[in-house]
């Protein structure tokens, strides 16, 4: 099989971004956005989906988190739709449950081609430690623009705000590495004959 990889450089006024990804040979990955927290979702995003995700952002943190959460996401999710290619053989579809202590998230992924997603966390707080929470919804829904996927992210319960971003992180890595799997062989997966 073809290695599923891909490599992707953005460079923009408010933010510069590059970033690769290998969807098969898991390893350590590389990531360095600026934001202490945005990298610690990105980093548990990589090891529970075993997806090596090399990605360094340069944003206008000057201004706020905005731009790099939101660049960081479009240029991750750009690069998992070229890596998955023609999209045959995958799974397509998973869902994942995953636990962080009191906080329990769901994800459904569906690579449709079709980007839509629906994202209810519930945060409480503002902020996690330098990225505002508005951003952490903002930033499942870039991903899913930029992978064309459907994605819905939903907090089942939860009472720390730290706990209900890093299950729902880590329910998206779990429906990642199942979706993105090759398991039809030559089979695309669509009952009308293509992903759009």
């Amino acid at each position: 099989m073809t290695p599923r990889t891909a490599t992707i450089s953005r460079t923009t006024r408010e933010t510069q971004i590059e970033c690769s990804i290998n969807l098969d040979t898991p390893g350590e990955s590389t990531i360095s956005t600026g934001l202490g927290f945005l990298d610690h979702m990105l980093d548990a995003l990589s090891r529970h989906s075993g997806i090596k995700i090399d990605l360094t952002c340069t944003g206008d943190l000057i201004v706020d988190d905005h731009h790099s959460v939101e660049d960081c996401a479009l240029v991750l999710g750009k690069c998992i739709d070229e890596a998955l290619g023609q999209r045959v053989g995958i799974e397509r579809f998973a869902s994942a449950f995953a636990p962080l202590d009191e906080a329990l998230a769901r994800c459904v992924i569906d690579f449709s081609g079709r980007p839509f997603a629906s994202v209810e966390l519930g945060f409480v707080r503002e902020t996690l430690g330098d990225v505002a929470t508005e951003n952490i919804t903002h930033f499942f829904e870039s991903l899913a623009v930029s992978m064309r996927a459907t994605l819905h992210v939903d907090l089942i319960r939860g009472k720390n705000d730290h706990h209900k971003a890093e299950a729902a992180f880590k329910a998206l890595a779990l429906a990642l590495r199942d979706a993105t799997r090759v398991t039809r062989g030559n089979e695309l997966p669509s009952t009308k004959g293509t992903l759009s």
